[in-house]
């Protein structure tokens, strides 16, 4: 489900955050088997790497705020990729606004379910990519 920006996400997120945070980010591979265990004791249904090595995905139970869940290893690429990604869209409401409209579109274009979503996702794949090569390429560096 797409939509719009609320003003209460950031306190959903918080949240959230507060309760997932030390679940969803592990130092080392050896310990994603503990992660996915203590999300699955959480209700969370464990759906592998959806494709991307290195992070691995949940779909979320049944919850009051609706939310993607990935498991990921401190340090890695597709760990830096989610943080670089977000930090960017957060500097260029530019882009937001770009990246929202395609998410709406493509969203009216696929309907649910695991075949809709796996659309969904590649459809805006050249996007996503195009975004991150500029966060990777901005990034403030230490």
């Amino acid at each position: 489900m797409v939509s719009d920006h609320t003003p209460h996400w950031a306190d959903q997120f918080r949240q959230l955050h507060a309760q997932l945070a030390p679940h969803v980010v592990v130092a080392d591979a050896s310990t994603m088997p503990t992660l996915i265990g203590r999300l699955t004791e959480r209700g969370y249904r464990h759906e592998g790497d959806l494709g991307i090595t290195g992070r691995e995905a949940f779909r979320v139970p049944d919850h009051p705020v609706p939310h993607h869940l990935y498991g990921v290893v401190e340090g890695t690429k597709p760990h830096l990729d989610h943080v670089l990604f977000r930090d960017y869209l957060r500097r260029n409401p530019d882009e937001v606004r770009r990246y929202a409209e395609l998410k709406r579109t493509l969203a009216r274009r696929f309907t649910g379910g695991a075949a809709g979503r796996a659309a969904y996702t590649e459809a805006k794949g050249d996007l996503v990519a195009e975004l991150l090569e500029k966060a990777y390429a901005t990034a403030p560096r230490a």
